[in-house]
């Protein structure tokens, strides 16, 4: 009876969404599955009488919600392309915790322009009314974009996997039933690009160059040396929190921890020994980069300083290529594969066992290559 309650009084609501779902709670609650009316049509008669039977006394209004509910005239909810995405966060809700603010902004923009794109080409439908050649349109006006070479096909099928991904995971926890015309849309990517390292020589000849970095701000300039040695991900130096910056002691070090925002993996969680120009620049910036922590930027700032000053040493080149460059320079050096991923934060191939190298022998293999 508490449970007829509670979905009765849900089923005064002013959301079409939950006025359905309200009706079949109610139904459920009294022993039925709510079946639509249309549905109800086709089967036995003797299954619509049981259900009027059952709708009971009671006001005038209780009797129609509960017939209204038996009988499946409830009408089902009209969720628009826009209106899915709404209930998309509000649903994924637990997804988001542990992260940063900006870890949840650069989550969030991709699937918002997806969002965008598909209303621009089709526009806001109803989810239930999304066909198979609404569909193919928007993959067609990526494809006319693909050919004119303005965007690639991973572009494109980011796009395609983040609007289907949305409606269907509406779809399942909203348990609408509709048959969604969202899959083999992809397009076929061709060769993905390896990311570029930079060569020993151009690091230590044009990027330590004296005076090479004085145009860029210090905190950038200190989390681009400190990737030198480190080969940390730009935006895990630029998150590091004061505690997590040890330099007294023997082994100077950072560690990585998901310190108000998410880590990668949970290998990413790691502690790297600082030496050569990435210990002077935790030196220098000893409670971290308060600029870039959780703010975006860092990688277009830097990224646009070295190509503007002929820093780059290709075009194909990015900051991200001084990781690449610090696992090659640890490659030559004969450093073991383990301690490699272990300061890279990368998987293992095998079954992890011990805690590996020493927090000594990890400042070793760090200062036969550090610069």
């Amino acid at each position: 009876m508490i449970r007829e309650w509670d979905a009765m009084l849900n089923g005064a609501s002013s959301v079409p969404e939950e006025r359905w779902h309200a009706a079949r709670d109610l139904a459920e609650a009294k022993g039925f599955k709510f079946i639509e009316a249309n549905e109800l049509l086709q089967g036995p008669v003797e299954d619509i009488v049981t259900r009027v039977e059952a709708v009971g006394a009671g006001s005038r209004k209780a009797r129609l919600q509960a017939a209204s509910a038996l009988l499946g005239t409830t009408p089902p909810p009209k969720i628009t392309v826009t209106r899915a995405l709404d209930l998309y966060w509000e649903l994924t809700e637990t997804d988001q915790r542990g992260k940063s603010d900006d870890q949840i902004r650069r989550m969030r923009n991709p699937v918002i322009k997806a969002f965008k794109n598909f209303v621009d080409v089709v526009g806001d439908k109803a989810v239930s009314g999304i066909s198979r050649d609404d569909m193919l349109d928007f993959r067609a006006w990526w494809a006319d974009r693909i050919n004119e070479s303005s965007c690639k096909a991973s572009t494109a099928n980011k796009d395609l996997t983040h609007f289907s991904k949305v409606l269907k995971r509406v779809n399942d926890l909203k348990r609408l039933g509709y048959d969604l015309p969202v899959s083999g849309l992809s397009f076929k990517e061709g060769r993905k690009e390896p990311r570029c390292p930079f060569s020993t020589n151009w690091i230590r000849d044009r990027l330590l160059e004296p005076d090479a970095l004085k145009g860029l701000n210090t905190q950038a300039r200190c989390i681009l040396l400190g990737m030198i040695n480190t080969g940390y991900r730009p935006i895990e130096g630029a998150a590091l929190l004061p505690q997590r910056i040890k330099l007294e002691g023997a082994v100077p070090m950072i560690e990585i921890r998901p310190d108000e925002r998410e880590v990668k993996t949970d290998r990413a969680i790691r502690d790297i020994p600082l030496a050569g120009v990435s210990l002077e620049a935790f030196r220098e910036y000893r409670d971290g980069f308060p600029r870039y922590r959780d703010k975006p930027g860092l990688s277009a700032t830097i990224n646009k300083f070295l190509r503007g000053n002929g820093l780059m040493e290709t075009p194909k080149h990015s900051m991200y290529g001084l990781r690449h460059a610090f696992e090659d320079r640890l490659l030559e050096a004969g450093v073991d594969e383990r301690i490699r991923r272990d300061f890279m934060g990368h998987q293992l191939s095998r079954e992890q066992y011990g805690n590996g190298a020493s927090p000594r022998r990890a400042l070793e293999c760090i200062s036969l290559i550090a610069l």
